[in-house]
Formats: structure tokens, sequence, C-alpha cells
């Protein structure tokens, strides 16, 4: 029942009727056309993963079983297995995580490489879009994320949600919308906090004008997460310029 209110709330509160498109925040249901992987699926292909590179003996198999019997997220157990047996995936994670290592200028080549197993790059792809999202480097998160399709990772839902963050971060609407619409429609499933905090993301920018002052206060927010990163280059000076009173006229 939870999926069927949320799309209609939206619609409620910004007084907009049933059926009219995704611009609009509302479209015709197609719930549940993505599925969350079982522990059991997803832990199957980890193994069968993990055994492949080589890597795992012992004192590695026990890391594994420990991992999986945690009550951590499915994707952290799914990229955990990836640093068990992966030393360049270990690393290019904990660059990710780490808030005082240097924002990356672009996604690892690791994450393109059809050489690899596909099952390796998408889900990594997500757990290093995940941390550059929750640390807001967004323009590398998205890059990231848009490798791994939300039909193949184990967990569309969180996939969604962290691109929709970064593109909302990026006040980029069009791509936000899309990336919520199909977060409330097509994900069964998918987490209530996921769910509600889309839902605000949709009602916020139901509300943006490009005219007033507030469309000022989101992109000078945008230079100063740009300038925390340390990126005052010609794309930073491009959104200072279009931030100004001026530029409004």
């Amino acid at each position: 029942m939870t999926r069927y209110w949320m799309p209609l709330a939206i619609s409620a509160a910004l007084g907009l009727s049933p059926g009219m498109n995704a611009a609009d925040l509302t479209r015709p249901a197609r719930f549940g056309t993505l599925e969350t992987a079982s522990p059991q699926a997803a832990q199957a292909q980890s193994v069968a993963w993990l055994k492949a590179t080589g890597r795992a003996d012992d004192a590695v198999m026990a890391k594994f079983d420990r991992l999986w019997k945690s009550d951590v997220s499915l994707v952290d157990k799914v990229v955990g297995t990836f640093e068990l047996g992966d030393p360049a995936a270990a690393k290019l994670m904990a660059d990710a995580r780490d808030p005082l290592a240097p924002a990356p200028m672009a996604a690892p080549a690791i994450l393109k490489d059809q050489s690899l197993p596909a099952y390796f790059r998408v889900n990594l792809a997500l757990g290093y879009g995940r941390a550059l999202s929750n640390r807001s480097v967004h323009e590398e998160a998205l890059e990231a994320l848009k490798v791994a399709p939300a039909e193949q990772v184990v967990d569309p839902a969180a996939y969604l949600f962290h691109r929709a963050i970064s593109e909302h971060a990026m006040l980029d609407r069009t791509a936000a919308i899309a990336s919520i619409n199909r977060l409330l429609d097509d994900v069964a499933a998918a987490p209530e906090r996921y769910r509600t905090l889309a839902a605000l993301m949709a009602l916020d920018i139901h509300t943006w004008n490009d005219k007033d002052l507030a469309a000022i206060a989101r992109k000078m927010k945008n230079v100063e997460r740009r300038l925390d990163l340390s990126r005052g280059g010609p794309t930073t000076q491009k959104i200072q310029k279009t931030s100004s009173p001026a530029s409004m006229k």
C-alpha cells in the first residue's frame, strides 16, 4: 500500500491531477519492475566472484562469512566482498569514503573496463557512486552511477536514490525528476526513508524558479560546494556568473 500513496500525496500537495506527465511528478503507474536482489542470490554471486579471483583462502573466507552475517546493508556486503578480493577495489573505496582524500576528477577506469565481470563493475560503481554522493562529490558520483544500469545492480532503490540526490544537488531538474519517478514508481518495496526523501526533493524541485532569489541561493550553494572540493575553474566561474542578480534580468 505504501508505494501507491506517495505519488498521490505529491499530486495533492502540488494541486496536480493524477495522470499528468513526469514533469508534473506523476505518471501512469508501473510499480515493481525493479527488485532488490535477495540476500541469498547476492551472496551466491559474491562468493562465486571471490573464488574466481584466486584469493579466497581460509582467512579471506572467514572475513567473508563474518561480513555476510553482519547487519550492514546488502550493498555494503557486496562491495565489501570486492574489497576482500581485489586490492584495487579496496583502495578505490577507501579513497571514496575518506573525507580528507582529494575529490576525484573522473570516474576510475576500472568501472568502465568491459573485460571485468558485469556483476563486479556495476555494483562497485554503485558503492563508489554512493560513497562520493555522501561526500557531496556529485559530478563523479553521477559519472560512476551512469556506468551501472539500475536493472543490473543488487539494490536499485539505493542506486536511484543516490543518483537523484546528486542530480538534485547539481540542479538538474529533468534528470532528478526522472530518477525520482523511477524510484517511486518502479522499485518494488523501496525503503520508506528513500521514498519520503525522494518525495521531498520532488516537492522542492516543483518550487524552483530560475528568476527568483532562491535560484541565486541554490546556485551559490553549488558554487560553495565546488569550492570546498577545490574546484574553482571555468565551470565554477560560469555558475558564479549565472548566480549573480544581474543574470536574472
